[in-house]
C-alpha cells in the first residue's frame, strides 16, 4: 500500500476553541508557529514524556487516489466533512487482488479515529469485494463518516469499534467482519445489486466464546434511490460463519426489507448456532411476525435481554468512548 500523501499543515477552524476530541496535553497539536507553516504534520508529545499523545493528521478538502494502511497506533484523521475530504480507491477480487488487501484505507494500529471523511471503493458491484475502510484497530471510532462500495464495503476485522453518524452504502455483505462493533446513530443505504439481492450484514464469529458481533443501534436502514424493491430482495443480514452474531436495536428498518428478515448462507449452515436478534425496532420493514424461524434467531422483548448488546456493556465503551469526544449512548 501506498504511504499516505500527507498535504502540508493547516490548523482546521473550530469554534469555540480547541475541538473537544483534543485533550490539554495535544493541544500542540494544532498550534502554529513559523516551523509548522512548513510542516506535513505538527506532532508534540503531551509533556508525560512516553509519547501517548494522539498524532493528528489534518486531510483538507480534495479527493485523494489512494491506498492506505495505518499502523501507528492513536492516530487520528480528520478532513473538511462528508464529500468533501474524500479518499477513493478501486482495488476489488474481480480486480486481482484479495477482499483483505482491496480496502482502500485500512487501520491496524489501536486507537483509530476519523471524523467528517469519505471512504471510498470504485471498482463496482460487479467486480465483486471490494473494501472502502477495513478496521483492526482496537477502540477505533468513527464519527462523521461515510463508506461508500457495493460489496463488503465495510470490513469491521476485529477488536472493539465504535461507529457514530456514519452512512454505510452498499449491496452485499457490506457490513461485514468478526469485530466487536457498535454503530450507533447510523445511516445504513443498500443500493442495487446486479444479482437482485441485498445482504446489509455478514457476521463472521467463529467460537461461541468470541465477544464479538455487529450490534445496530438507534439508527436507520434505508434503500438507495437507484433500488427497486419490487425486483431486488433485501436482507439484514446471512451467516458468514458458524457463530454469527448480529443484533438490530431500536432501528428504522425501510419496507425494502423482505418479511423474513434474513438470509441462509448455505443450506442450513448455521441456522442452529447463530446469533440473530431484533428489539424493538420501528418502520415498514420492521415487523417480526413473517421472520425466520430459525433456532439462532431471537426477537428480544425487554430491556434486560437487549441490555448485553449496549455501548456500554458490548464494548465496555464507558471506559474509553469519553476520552475520544465523539458522543455516544451507553444504554437503550
Amino acid at each position: 500500500m501506498a504511504s499516505f500523501p500527507l498535504v502540508p499543515y493547516q490548523q482546521p477552524s473550530y469554534k469555540g476553541g480547541f475541538p473537544t476530541w483534543v485533550k490539554p496535553g495535544d493541544r500542540k497539536l494544532l498550534q502554529t508557529s513559523s516551523a509548522a507553516s512548513k510542516a506535513n504534520v505538527v506532532v508534540a508529545k503531551d509533556g508525560s514524556g512516553n509519547g501517548s499523545g494522539r498524532y493528528v493528521i489534518y486531510v483538507k478538502a480534495g479527493v485523494y487516489n489512494e491506498q492506505v494502511e495505518i499502523k501507528a497506533k492513536n492516530v487520528m484523521l480528520v478532513g473538511d466533512g462528508i464529500g468533501k475530504t474524500i479518499i477513493t480507491g478501486s482495488k476489488s477480487v474481480g480486480g486481482g487482488t484479495t477482499t483483505f488487501r482491496s480496502a482502500t484505507v485500512a487501520a491496524v494500529g489501536d486507537g483509530f479515529i476519523a471524523q467528517d471523511i469519505t471512504f471510498r471503493n470504485t471498482a463496482g458491484a460487479a467486480n465483486h469485494q471490494a473494501v472502502a475502510f477495513r478496521s483492526g484497530s482496537d477502540l477505533s471510532v468513527f464519527y462523521k463518516c461515510s463508506f461508500e462500495g457495493y460489496q463488503d464495503t465495510l470490513y469491521v476485522h476485529s477488536e472493539r469499534q465504535f461507529y457514530r453518524e456514519c452512512n454505510i452504502y452498499g449491496t452485499v455483505d457490506f457490513i461485514f467482519g468478526n469485530a466487536a462493533a457498535v454503530l450507533q446513530s447510523c445511516n445504513i443505504i443498500a443500493r442495487n445489486p446486479p444479482q437482485k439481492t441485498v445482504t446489509l450484514t455478514a457476521q463472521g464469529r467463529t467460537d461461541p466464546n468470541q465477544n464479538t458481533g455487529i450490534i445496530i443501534h438507534n439508527s436507520q436502514v434505508t434503500a438507495a434511490s437507484d433500488l427497486s424493491a419490487s425486483s431486488v430482495k433485501s436482507y439484514l443480514g446471512r451467516p458468514w460463519q458458524k457463530y454469527s452474531r448480529t443484533v438490530f436495536m431500536k432501528t428504522s428498518i425501510g419496507g425494502f426489507i423482505n418479511p423474513a428478515g434474513w438470509l441462509p448462507w448455505d443450506g442450513n449452515f448455521a441456522l442452529d448456532t447463530l446469533y440473530y436478534a431484533e428489539y424493538a425496532n420501528t418502520g415498514s420493514g420492521a415487523s417480526t411476525s413473517n421472520r425466520v424461524t430459525w433456532k439462532g434467531y431471537h426477537v428480544l422483548t425487554s430491556a434486560s435481554q437487549a441490555t448485553p448488546f449496549t455501548v456500554g456493556n458490548f464494548i465496555a465503551g464507558s471506559s474509553w468512548l469519553p476520552n475520544t469526544g465523539v458522543p455516544f449512548t451507553a444504554g437503550l
